[in-house]
């Protein structure tokens, strides 16, 4: 029995969640394994219930799981709390710290059938691509120390956060980028600034260093500033991109927006164990909660990179994958890959994920004679 913490989190997370769940329900009785489902309060909704957006018995059920399926947390009303303790803040960076998930794995493919949502010239999206982003995640400028702010008020106000990387936290994130490449198209783009940063020098001198076991993999160097620059020019050139925290921040998010859609992008954050943390890359967007539009494929993906990488259920997620590709080659769409005069042709939250699950169930294994 596998065991999975469910945290739905607000705005839109319970009812793509409610598809991801279904879908995996689906894969799990076609491909002959079970699921225990745990659900805990995380982000505002947590704060509502608990007084916390992070309260001891969620964390409790997360360390008694095997992985986290978390949903999308915060919004305005909660917008008025410090900055610790807001839903966000206070809920994501506590679970990464206290699990140790310094790997973010944030997958960015631009579907051929969807190349016309693109804000990219259409002679760059018609070619598609195929990024992988590995981010390291708790290190760097995020929770660098010292930080703070001194002489507040004064015209000598001023604020400070520091970079700081390890040779460890380097050289972990390092290996799991070229075995990443090994898996894909064997090439690692590493990003850093060092022309400038010592941070940045040392990440490079450590990722030459890695580079050396892994003879089948090319490896470039690339500044941040051009690497933003050359995704938007020629994406298709990149295969994985290993960045520091604040780099890989900037950087998956514009491999997010020129797919097309927020919607359809999922991540995973794993520890040394493998054990991980699966989110869609959006956010909570309350002003289409409870309307039954929102676009479930990016918490559907999360939950295949979850049987992937931390249940080891490796064919559960090729046949989501696999639906999820296909029912959008088949002009399937929800309200947020569609023009404004086609709305009518748009799915709900729902009937997109039936028409995932019915994929799944006409190409399961049982369909095909045990195939």
């Amino acid at each position: 029995m596998l065991r999975v913490a469910v945290l739905a989190g607000d705005g839109i997370g319970p009812e793509v969640m409610e598809q991801a769940i279904k879908v995996l329900d689906t894969v799990s009785q076609q491909y002959d394994f079970k699921i225990d489902y745990h659900h805990h309060d995380v982000g505002g909704c947590a704060i509502d219930n608990h007084g916390v957006a992070l309260p001891e018995s969620t964390l409790q059920g997360c360390e008694q799981a095997d992985a986290i399926l978390f949903g999308s947390v915060g919004g305005d009303k909660w917008s008025n709390l410090p900055p610790a303790e807001q839903p966000e803040r206070a809920s994501l960076l506590g679970l990464r710290g206290h699990f140790g998930l310094f790997c973010n794995m944030r997958p960015a493919q631009l579907q051929l059938s969807l190349s016309q949502l693109s804000p990219l010239r259409s002679d760059i999206s018609s070619s598609g691509f195929d990024i992988l982003v590995m981010r390291e995640l708790t290190g760097g400028i995020y929770f660098g120390e010292p930080k703070g702010r001194r002489e507040q008020g004064t015209a000598e106000e001023t604020a400070f956060d520091t970079m700081i990387y390890s040779r460890a936290e380097i050289e972990r994130i390092t290996r799991l980028a070229f075995e990443a490449a090994q898996k894909r198209n064997h090439k690692v783009t590493s990003v850093d600034k060092a022309n400038v940063l010592a941070s940045s020098q040392l990440w490079r001198e450590v990722v030459i260093e890695i580079a050396k076991d892994y003879p089948d993999v090319e490896l470039e160097h690339m500044y941040i500033d051009n690497a933003a620059m050359q995704l938007v020019r020629a994406p298709n050139q990149f295969d994985v991109i290993l960045c520091s925290n604040l780099f890989g921040d900037i950087l998956s998010d514009i491999c997010a927006m020129i797919t097309g859609s927020m919607g359809l992008l999922p991540s995973a954050s794993l520890n040394e164990s493998g054990f991980g943390m699966y989110e869609p890359a959006g956010g909570s967007a309350p002003d289409i909660a409870g309307k039954g539009i929102a676009n479930p494929i990016a918490q559907i993906l999360s939950a295949s990179l979850m049987l992937r990488f931390s249940l080891n259920q490796p064919q559960a997620a090729d046949a989501i994958e696999q639906a999820v590709a296909a029912v959008l080659e088949q002009g399937f769409f929800t309200r947020d890959l569609v023009s404004d005069s086609s709305l009518h042709q748009a799915l709900s939250t729902a009937e997109m994920g039936e028409k995932i699950c019915q994929h799944i169930n006409q190409y399961a294994p049982s369909k095909r004679g045990g195939l």
